[in-house]
């Protein structure tokens, strides 16, 4: 099945297809595939995946099929293929239906070396008739995380790639994606039928050129000022733009005030979003790729197969659902390697409008419990990178699981200056602060929101206070020396943390959870860094410019997620999760998602009580699952102790 190691030489393939190396990840994958012949790879938007499956197309006889969501993108693949000499072809619904034919009757006799193949058309009877015809050497999966339903795109049409590989004897499989958590990577194993032990390389996720920052802001007009101020820094003034901006915002009817806001003060800004018709987004993603446009004000339905080098700026004037979907369109800034800017905004209204549009579907109806948590959790997860105290950077390559390129801190993003100058935050204050901060929700539970909460602190007169008793109660007026924004934004963290939730109604309502409840206890630590005190603010501030001879790197190494016994014990779980789900037949997210098993490596429980109080795990899945953990955790302890 494989090719000989004195086979031929991949630098030299390497050259005829134009590269003049390999970039970080591909020549691992490629060699994957002939060694083992399956490999899953995850590696950013631009970091060549697709390399990885061509180059293996032209050395292998007969014919690669490429699954891809991406028409645009199969479309260019395919003519610079033919460019070099390389027959392939694509089959999707914009094709008429005598090319297809066509197209299919030439793939039959071996005509082309690559196939692409929209995953909505694995369905139909014409293409199952050409499998039976087709010599086929290797499936190559492209967007691999949209067979997850845990992933950030997930699309029904993936779920029959599974049997498209089962009914191939003895073909390569490589699974590609620029987006995928372990428990995301596990999944697809899965799906597509391939053993736990199957290699995965993530790699090239390491961005220095991009100067990350995350910014919590109060309102709409301290939200355009931090917009303004950062296109000013990134692009110049209007008149003269060097370069490109992309903006994110949470709806349409946001996009298209600010994309008009932004015309209006003088940029070549247009608007793009699913509710505008067809040719209408061909037409603004067509001007700002021929650099007609300087900003494009958009929704997440664009940047999929935008490719733009001198994009200097992204800005997010809202978080999105995930880690996955953040740095998927924030690395669409800086392509040319030069420096560009990721700014995120993130304000207290936010997480009450997702935790809403989590809990509903496309059609407006109640989803799954489970499906709203584990996206809650992944909403979580973005907040937690908001908020966290180690360099952007390497925060979003320890998620990724890409610790080999870890950069010690990358030195320019907000993080890494602020590091520079540590907080020198009291453990003790910062427990008495939050403590009190948790008492507030508690009384306001289930019944208020977290205005009310902030009142009740402040002791501010209050309607609904004064109705229910709370203005009596030992909590009001606490902490009357905080302002009410500095408390929204403790808040924050503490949502972010974990311990605040809220209901999915109309007008939702905060909660305290159940871990909110241990710490307000003092059963757990209260680990969170206190919001730094508030400045004044200055309309139209402009980002801090490098500082002169600031060094490449923070002085000071952020400390990891996990400890190198914690991460094996982490990895071992991992693998066990992956077991139970192929055996019982379910979702790995149904066994443990990824943040219960960090949090178990974390513990170390050794006894089914321990094991409860582990994150999201819980009586009823310690007792189904608890003895394997349990094992699990044993072994590996004892593997670390014996080292």
């Amino acid at each position: 099945m494989g090719i000989r190691s004195e086979g031929p030489d991949l630098g030299a393939e390497l050259a005829r297809l134009g590269f003049g190396e390999f970039r970080p990840g591909q020549r691992e994958a490629i060699e994957a595939l002939f060694e083992v012949g399956r490999a899953l790879l995850v590696a950013p938007t631009g970091g060549g995946k697709s390399l990885c499956y061509q180059l293996p197309a032209k050395l292998l006889p007969g014919t690669t099929l490429v699954v891809s969501p991406l028409i645009a993108l199969m479309h260019d693949q395919v003519r610079a293929l033919d460019e070099l000499g390389i027959p392939a072809t694509f089959l999707a619904s914009t094709v008429p239906a005598e090319e297809t034919r066509a197209r299919l009757r030439d793939a039959a006799r071996g005509k082309f070396k690559l196939v692409y193949v929209a995953p909505e058309r694995l369905r139909l009877a014409s293409f199952r008739r050409l499998l039976a015809d087709l010599d086929c050497p290797l499936v190559a999966v492209d967007e691999a995380h949209c067979i997850s339903e845990w992933g950030h795109d997930f699309r029904p049409d993936y779920l029959e790639i599974g049997g498209l590989i089962s009914a191939i004897s003895g073909v390569r499989v490589l699974a590609c994606t620029a987006t995928a958590t372990p428990l995301v990577r596990d999944e697809v194993l899965l799906r597509l039928g391939l053993p736990p032990d199957t290699p995965q390389i993530v790699r090239g996720f390491a961005r220095p050129e991009l100067r990350l920052s995350a910014r919590e802001v109060s309102g709409a007009r301290e939200r355009r000022d931090a917009l303004d101020a950062q296109l000013e820094h990134a692009l110049g003034d209007p008149a003269s733009a060097r370069g490109g901006a992309i903006v994110y915002a949470p709806t349409r009817k946001a996009t298209d005030r600010e994309a008009e806001r932004l015309e209006q003060a003088g940029w070549r800004a247009g608007g793009y979003h699913a509710g505008m018709t067809g040719p209408d987004r061909d037409r603004i993603q067509s001007r700002f790729l021929a650099r007609e446009l300087d900003v494009v004000v958009a929704t997440n339905a664009f940047g999929m197969g935008i490719d733009r080098p001198d994009v200097r700026a992204v800005v997010h004037l809202s978080p999105p659902g995930s880690v996955e979907a953040y740095y998927q369109e924030v690395g669409r800034a800086g392509r040319d390697g030069a420096e560009a800017f990721g700014l995120l905004l993130v304000s207290p209204e936010d997480p009450p409008r997702r935790r809403r549009l989590i809990e509903l579907d496309g059609q407006g109806q109640p989803l799954p419990s489970e499906t709203v948590e584990h996206r809650w959790s992944l909403y979580l997860e973005l907040l937690r990178f908001v908020s966290g105290g180690s360099c952007r950077h390497d925060a979003i390559l320890r998620y990724f699981g890409d610790e080999d390129e870890t950069l010690a801190g990358c030195g320019h993003c907000d993080v890494c200056e602020r590091l520079d100058e540590p907080d020198a935050a009291d453990e003790a204050e910062t427990t008495e602060i939050v403590r009190k901060a948790l008492s507030a929700v508690a009384r306001v539970h289930g019944r208020f929101g977290l205005k009310a909460a902030i009142h009740l602190l402040r002791g501010k007169d209050d309607e609904r206070l004064a109705r229910s008793g709370l203005d009596r109660s030992s909590t009001f007026g606490i902490l009357a020396e905080r302002s009410d924004e500095w408390l929204m934004r403790l808040f924050h963290r503490l949502v972010t943390a974990g311990w605040v939730g809220f209901t999915g109604d109309e007008r939702p309502v905060t909660l305290l959870t159940e871990t909110g409840g241990q710490v307000m206890r003092e059963e757990r630590p209260a680990r969170v860094l206190l919001p730094p005190p508030l400045r004044a603010r200055t309309r139209r501030a402009s980002p801090a410019a490098p500082r002169a001879g600031a060094p490449a790197r923070s002085r000071k190494a952020p400390a990891s997620d996990l400890a190198p016994g914690e991460q094996d014990c982490f990895e071992a779980l991992r693998r066990l999760r992956q077991q139970i789900a192929a055996r019982l037949g379910i979702p790995a997210y149904v066994v443990a998602q990824d943040r219960t098993l960090r949090d178990i490596a974390e513990l170390r429980p050794s006894t089914p009580a321990e094991l409860e109080l582990a994150w999201g795990m819980g009586p009823k899945r310690a007792r189904r699952f608890g003895k394997e953990f349990l094992a699990v955790v044993a072994e590996t302890g004892s593997s670390v102790a014996a080292s």
